[in-house]
C-alpha cells in the first residue's frame, strides 16, 4: 500500500515498507522485471517502483487487495488475450493478492515494452538524421 507518510527514495525502501504478505510477491516481481529488462534503470517515480529504458518502461505498486502493474496502454493492449482473468484499465493490470502473479506474462510484457521503447528511440534518431 502506498503510504503517503513515507517518502520512498529506493525500491528496497518501498518493498520494505509493505506488509509482510506482499513483500515476497513484490521481490519476485522486481526480479522478473530486472531479468526481462537488464538494461533498464530502476527508479522511484510517483512514489512507486519504476523502470526506465529509453523512456518509462513499467511501474508497479502495492494496494490493499492487489498489486498493480503499469506497462502503459500498449503493454496492456498487446497482451489482452492473455489478461482475460485480470482486471485491466487503460495502462494497468491488477493482480489480486489471493492469486499467483503470472510472472512469465509479466516478463513477456516487459520484453515487449523494451522493444517498443527501443523502436521509438531508433525512429526518433532516423527522423533526426533526415532533417
Amino acid at each position: 500500500m502506498i503510504n503517503p507518510k513515507i517518502e520512498f527514495n529506493s525500491v528496497d525502501i518501498y518493498i520494505g515498507a509493505q506488509p509482510a504478505n506482499v513483500r515476497t510477491a513484490l521481490k519476485v516481481l522486481r526480479q522478473t522485471i530486472r531479468k526481462a529488462a537488464p538494461g533498464a534503470e530502476e527508479v522511484i517515480s510517483y512514489q512507486m517502483p519504476a523502470y526506465k529504458f529509453h523512456g518509462m518502461l513499467v511501474y508497479f505498486a502495492a494496494f490493499k487487495n492487489h498489486i498493480s502493474f503499469f506497462p502503459t496502454r500498449s503493454g496492456v493492449q498487446a497482451f489482452e488475450d492473455r489478461l482475460t482473468s485480470f482486471e485491466t484499465r487503460e495502462g494497468t493490470i491488477k493482480f489480486p493478492l489471493d492469486k499467483p502473479i503470472p510472472f512469465k506474462l509479466v516478463s513477456d510484457i516487459v520484453e515487449f515494452r523494451m522493444k517498443e521503447n527501443l523502436n521509438k528511440k531508433m525512429l526518433k534518431e532516423l527522423v533526426k538524421k533526415k532533417r
